[in-house]
């Protein structure tokens, strides 16, 4: 994380490449895991429920216990790398509201990863809490990426 300490961005151009590859790949992940979230786990409430509880009449039995943990917890530390990573390329950056959107990203992914473990010991009712957060923190960080890249373009110019 050597770009938290350089002075100025514009004047270490290899730097800024780095930065511009890393919110590519960034974006990349965002994008593919909402693919990847919808086709094996369900992004609408009747494929998570279906994916958690499982459906008689289909004959699709629920996710085990071992299994949701482990996804959980790879998607815990997944996200965790992601978010601080981006946020502190976005605070170098940004100038502007960047307090606000970067707690909404903090907030509403650590609300998305608190309401899918409440969803399957509790109660259905944090499938939907769990949905809108969970698309809520990916569209607040492609606008961080759009925007870093947009700054770090303008910066080099």
């Amino acid at each position: 994380m050597k770009f938290t300490v350089i002075k100025s961005l514009q004047k270490d151009s290899a730097m800024s490449l780095i930065l511009r590859s890393f919110l590519l790949f960034i974006s990349l992940y965002l994008l593919s895991d909402i693919f990847v979230m919808h086709t094996s786990f369900g992004i609408t409430p009747q494929a998570l429920k279906t994916t958690l509880f499982g459906d008689e009449t289909l004959y699709i039995d629920p996710i085990n216990e071992a299994s949701f943990l482990e996804f959980w917890h790879t998607q815990i530390f997944i996200v965790m790398m992601l978010l601080l990573t981006l946020s502190s390329i976005f605070i170098r950056v940004a100038n502007r509201s960047r307090i606000i959107i970067t707690n909404v990203v903090m907030l509403s992914a650590l609300v998305s990863l608190v309401a899918l473990p409440l969803a399957f010991y509790l109660s259905n009712f944090f499938i939907h809490i769990y949905i809108v957060t969970y698309f809520l923190w990916h569209f607040t960080a492609l606008y961080m990426i759009f925007y870093s890249f947009w700054k770090l373009h303008a910066r080099s110019v």
